[in-house]
Parts: C-alpha cells; structure tokens; sequence
C-alpha cells in the first residue's frame, strides 16, 4: 500500500503514523514525498497535530493473531487504538476514511472477532466522514508465514480452493496483502460520491483492474 501511495500522482504527500517506521526500499519514496512519525496510539492527542492538511487516511491498524492475546489487548488495539485514530483524523479535517476490517463483520454477530470489526466499522461510521471506505477481506495471504506450520499449511492450501468459492462464496477468497494495500491506496486515490462504500473479494478485483 505504502509503495503503491508513493508511486501515485495523486498523493502530493505519505505520512504514516505507527508505534514503528516501515521499511522503505531505496528510491522507493521520492524526494521530500514521505514523513514517517513514531507515535503513542494511546494518546490520540499526542498526534493530532501530525493529520493537518491530509485529506485521506487508510487504517490497516489490527491485532495479527487475536487468539494469543487476551480479550481486552485485542480491544484496545481494535476499538480504542483505532476508533481514537479515527477521531483524531475527523478533527483535523480528514475527508476520507478508509478502514480494513473483515468479511462478515457485523456488531451483531455471535462471533467474537466479526462482533469487534462491526464495532470498529459502527464506531468509524458514526464520525460522520464525508467518505468512508470499508475493505472486508476473508484470508489474507502473506509473503512470510508468521504464526506456525498451522497457518503455513492454511496459507498453501487455501489458494487452492479458490474455485471451490463461487457465487456468494467468492467474498471468502482470499488476497495477497500486498493486492489489498494497492486497492486500498488506489481506491483513495480516485474521485467517488460522498458516503459510506463496502469492498470484498469482488470489490477489490474491480478496483485493482481499473
């Protein structure tokens, strides 16, 4: 995602705002395009200041693997941690808001995981954004596996069972974290009706081959 906002024409500049810098490769980031700012998430406040005179921001925020963390870590990382980024944003003056969250997501859901991203999504909404962005990925397939030969062998196999997925099924396929991020910064980077907009599978294939 980061790359793909680099390249772009229609970002003028990138600031991230994170508890660590990104990797950036040499070359990658243009001359006096990017800023990088290691920040308290605790503390909305704290960073207000840096969100002035950004028109979008994109919240990938998460914890990665919510079953080995207590219920109120994975609650202040996905409720509190974003929901105050969210905030800070609409104070400063951010139009757009884009939110990575999960297929299913519903504050209703008797599910534990998908009952905490609609609340994340409900809380975002409630902000009242001009534009808000909603992007619902099933599995994330990613270059490394970082959770065990269990998600190693998930991530081998998923993919192909893909054709399984048809129909209303085709929202549980999967995508390479790296094509979610290029549809997440082009997607802000392209004009679109005020509003609140939901992705999946289908969504992403139509932003990424526009």
């Amino acid at each position: 995602m980061l790359g793909q906002a680099l390249r772009s024409p229609a970002f003028e500049t990138v600031t991230t705002l994170g508890r660590r810098r990104v990797d950036v490769a040499d070359g990658e980031a243009p001359a006096g395009k990017l800023t990088q700012h290691v920040v308290d998430l605790e503390a909305p406040a704290s960073y207000r200041a840096l969100l002035a005179g950004h028109t979008a921001a994109i919240c990938t925020l998460g914890v990665g693997q919510p079953s080995t963390s207590t219920r109120e870590e994975v609650w202040k990382v996905e409720i509190d941690y974003v929901t105050g980024f969210a905030a800070a944003c609409r104070e400063a003056g951010v139009r757009h808001f884009s939110l990575m969250t999960s297929v299913g997501s519903n504050a209703r859901s008797r599910a534990y995981y998908l009952r905490l991203k609609g609340t994340q999504e409900d809380r975002v909404k409630a902000l009242g954004f001009e534009r808000t962005s909603l992007f619902r990925p099933s599995l994330l397939i990613t270059p490394q596996n970082r959770y065990g030969a269990g998600q190693g062998a998930f991530l081998a196999v998923w993919p192909k069972l893909h054709w399984l997925l048809a129909g209303p099924l085709r929202r549980y396929r999967g995508i390479r974290v790296e094509d979610l991020g290029s549809a997440m910064a082009m997607n802000a980077a392209r004009d679109a009706p005020a509003g609140v907009e939901i992705y999946e599978w289908d969504g992403f294939q139509r932003i990424l081959a526009s």
